[in-house]
């Protein structure tokens, strides 16, 4: 009988694969569910050090996404689109809203290293003593701390999910060394595995971090192969301050003309050219208060 070998890979393609006995295995005990999520945790630790994934990128991304999905636990409607609108349109003194607070949120949790002054910062509020009670619950594993502290926290507080999420992820990232969240849990569970306690909830937060490590890394590939074509065409670029700007393209899931450190008309240019290049992509579909991203 033939072994199952792993295809010949290299390069940004070893990003998004994983093996098909993580991703395929039918786990039903806590022991094989675990086994695989530590599998599938290692391989992203390895993606999380690579110099060509755009880490800042790949954070903000995510943490979009895991706007969506708090967002939808609650039955509101915004998704991407609206929550960009939301962050990248306000005007000084102007207020986010219940989504633009949520996606807010999640932005600051993702742009600073793992502190409780950061956390506070993302979760206001939280009093950073509570904060600091949360993220200490329990023993045991990474994943057994990440679901222990989504426990702690909606049993004090139960309609609180992305209070819940965030700091699961915080204890992750603290356990296994990261610098930063990543945002990963609320991209792999599901409002009815909030509602699992004790060792059932564990089970689902195992198989959700392998069911996020796949959606993260095929992103970090797909974002990786965006970002080494922008680097590639960001010498055609003439426009003084494009180099600024190419950075910000390459840290940021969306960027307003307005934002860039160009001339209103000069960023307008850079934007169309760039879009013409492949770098980005208009983001919004409007022809006024556009967005782009790579």
């Amino acid at each position: 009988m033939k072994s199952a070998c792993a295809p010949h890979l290299s390069g940004l393609d070893t990003i998004g694969y994983l093996p098909p006995w993580i991703t395929s295995a039918r786990a039903e005990t806590i022991e094989e569910v675990a086994f695989l999520s530590g599998a599938a945790l290692g391989h992203l630790h390895d993606v999380l050090r690579r110099d060509d994934v755009p880490q800042a990128l790949l954070r903000e991304r995510l943490a979009l996404h895991a706007a969506e999905v708090c967002l939808s636990f609650s039955g509101r409607p915004e998704r991407a689109k609206e929550l960009r609108d939301a962050i990248h349109l306000m005007r000084p003194g102007d207020l986010p809203g219940p989504a633009g607070e949520t996606y807010l949120g999640w932005r600051r949790a993702v742009e600073r290293p793992v502190s409780i002054k950061g956390l506070q910062r993302a979760l206001p509020s939280v009093e950073p003593g509570q904060i600091g009670a949360w993220l200490d619950a329990g023993q045991g594993g990474p994943v057994t701390r990440a679901a222990i502290v989504v426990e702690a926290v909606l049993q004090e507080t139960p309609r609180a999910e992305v209070t819940a999420l965030i700091l699961a992820d915080a204890a992750l990232a603290q356990m296994l060394g990261w610098d930063y969240v990543v945002p990963l849990l609320a991209c792999g569970l599901t409002r009815a595995d909030l509602a699992t306690r004790g060792e059932d909830l564990r089970r689902r937060c195992h198989r959700a971090f392998v069911a996020a490590v796949v959606k993260t890394t095929r992103e970090a590939a797909d974002l990786s192969r965006r970002a080494a074509h922008m680097k590639a065409v960001a010498p055609k670029l003439r426009a003084k301050g494009a180099g600024d700007a190419v950075e910000m393209f390459l840290t940021r899931d969306a960027v307003a003309p307005s934002a860039l450190p160009l001339p209103d008309r000069a960023a307008r240019r850079l934007c169309d050219r760039l879009v013409d290049l492949g770098a980005v992509h208009e983001l919004t579909g409007r022809d006024t208060f556009r967005l782009y991203g790579v």
